[in-house]
């Protein structure tokens, strides 16, 4: 794992966003389509917003999230929906959305559905991910009902998970196929998650889901504005 630390949240996105725009620079140059993770959640928003206007060919990369909520993506809660107003605008509207919902009261119905169009982009070439205090990533969390099957070794490409105290359930790219990215950045901001990033190199994924993602990771860190 590699930490980077910045003096704050803004300096982090303009940095995070130069070294994804690198990346993808990069992996374009090698290969027909790119596969670009990102997540959800409200850290990423200013990194979406610095990077969307890059001069990239964007109609070559595939964007795809790590995890979301299954609500129709103009539902509040959608992660689709935060990635539609912040990263899918500028030149980065061309390129191609792979979507983790799909109408359907539960997940399991229409997963298979779900994978066909993403195993054909995999594996993950640059792959942006947070984490909670509670040493969750993606929608991998402590507790949930579905996370020891996404931890699986042998863990499908995506898995439902269902959190209590929620009323949806989530989909969430399993342990495996996040861990088979080329670059993995994680971002987080704030003292706690700085030691919350401390416990979790120091527990077993079932107990930190982000622990099964540290090795080779590039963490980065800015206190809170």
């Amino acid at each position: 794992m590699i930490l980077c630390d910045y003096a704050d949240d803004e300096m982090m996105a303009l940095g995070l966003a130069n070294q994804l725009a690198g990346e993808l620079r990069t992996a374009l140059s090698h290969k027909d389509r790119v596969l670009f993770v990102v997540p959800g959640g409200t850290t990423p928003g200013p990194v979406f917003d610095a990077i969307c206007d890059t001069d990239l060919d964007w109609g070559r990369v595939d964007i795809l999230l790590s995890d979301e909520r299954w609500r129709p993506e103009m539902h509040i809660r959608s992660n689709t929906r935060l990635i539609r107003a912040r990263l899918l605008v500028g030149r980065a509207a061309a390129a191609r959305y792979l979507p983790l919902y799909a109408r359907s009261d539960t997940p399991e119905t229409v997963l298979a559905e779900l994978e066909a169009n993403i195993i054909p982009a995999l594996p993950i070439d640059i792959c942006l991910l947070g984490m909670g205090a509670d040493m969750h990533t993606a929608s991998l969390i402590p507790g949930a009902e579905g996370l020891e099957a996404a931890l699986a070794d042998d863990a499908p490409v995506l898995c439902p998970v269902r959190v209590p105290g929620e009323d949806e359930p989530r989909v969430t790219l399993s342990a495996r196929v996040l861990a088979g990215a080329i670059n993995t950045h994680i971002a987080i901001t704030g003292e706690k998650k700085r030691r919350a990033l401390e416990r979790a190199r120091h527990l077993r994924p079932i107990e930190a889901p982000v622990a099964a993602l540290l090795d080779g990771a590039t963490v980065h860190w800015a206190p809170e504005g």
